[in-house]
């Protein structure tokens, strides 16, 4: 029943198109019918990823659903610089970090039994995090002080299932499912500004919040799917590569992109981005430490999630 209301789900991904080009719908229900749309979405790539990761393994599996998951957030960064929006930016990338080290890896801890994770990576690419965090401290502490818009695999393979999908298929669902994904984020910011002006909320808190983790609902989507089949190790690897690719890769890229759409992104983070990100960090490093994951890890890392969420919602636009 599930998966079939997940199929009939798809069909919100045009909708979301003829409501903004056809009709000219107004922004909040765009915003709403445009963020529902991404959750089959991220389902179907959840599901091309498993498939993937039947013959790659783990770790590679994981890699491929940050790297295709993340695909969104990059475009979401772009159209939000060009509309002229930075904080939304900055707010987007801290937000995504923070919800798959604590929210997406809580839910597949939660999902599952306790189980051993895959230690070595899942601490390398929370180093990885952390190194970001400082690298982050170059362009930001001067803003602190004026503008804050100053311009600036260990894993072991398994033989493949009898009936999974060829590598190939695999492939090729997950680079569809991306490609409406990304169509979908770009609706979903052209709309956030009316959405954010009639719900009453800060800029920051709602890409912070909502847009990462809409905008990241691949990531999201797919861990969660895996860990409730069992496969934690798999699910550990989509959210943690995940928040060190978003770190490493998709904020300096945007920065670097940016240039090409004007005005450069200011990629000056505010104390309490910054403090939050290595705070995720350190406090999964904590979690795993001992290289299991338990449920009760698992709504540890939720209640820190919320913690984070409120803060972010006394914290404003600036």
């Amino acid at each position: 029943m599930a998966r079939k209301i997940l199929f009939a789900g798809l069909a919100l991904a045009p909708l979301a198109a003829v409501l903004r080009w056809a009709f000219d719908t107004g922004d909040v229900p765009v915003f709403l019918v445009s963020a529902l749309a991404l959750v089959p979405l991220a389902w179907v790539i959840g599901e091309a990823t498993e498939q993937a990761a039947e013959h790659t393994g783990p770790a590679m599996g994981g890699f491929l659903n940050a790297s295709f998951g993340n695909a969104p957030e990059l475009i979401i960064a772009l159209f939000a610089v060009a509309d002229g929006l930075p904080d939304v930016v900055r707010g987007s990338i801290t937000g995504s970090i923070v919800s798959n080290l604590l929210l997406v890896l809580g839910l597949a801890l939660v999902a599952t039994d306790e189980e051993e994770l895959n230690w070595r990576s899942l601490v390398s690419n929370l180093g990885l995090v952390v190194w970001a965090v400082l690298l982050f401290l170059i362009p930001s502490v001067p803003g602190w002080h004026g503008n804050p818009d100053l311009r600036s695999q260990s894993a072991t393979r398994r033989p493949p299932a009898p009936h999974s999908w060829s590598l190939s298929k695999a492939l090729l669902t997950l680079g569809i499912a991306t490609g409406a994904t990304a169509l979908v984020s770009e609706i979903l910011v052209h709309t956030l500004e009316g959405f954010t002006k009639s719900a009453g909320l800060s800029r920051f808190f709602v890409s912070a919040v909502i847009v990462a983790i809409v905008g990241n609902a691949a990531e999201h989507g797919g861990a969660i799917v895996v860990a409730r089949r069992g496969k934690i190790r798999l699910a550990s690897e989509i959210a943690v590569s995940s928040a060190a690719q978003v770190a490493l890769l998709v904020a300096p890229l945007a920065a670097l992109l940016s240039f090409g759409v004007r005005p450069p992104l200011p990629l000056a983070f505010r104390p309490v981005e910054l403090a939050t990100i290595a705070g995720a960090a350190l406090f999964v490093g904590a979690i795993v430490w001992d290289r299991r994951g338990t449920r009760r890890e698992g709504l540890l890392l939720l209640v820190a999630y919320a913690a984070v969420a409120i803060a972010y919602g006394f914290s404003g636009n600036r």
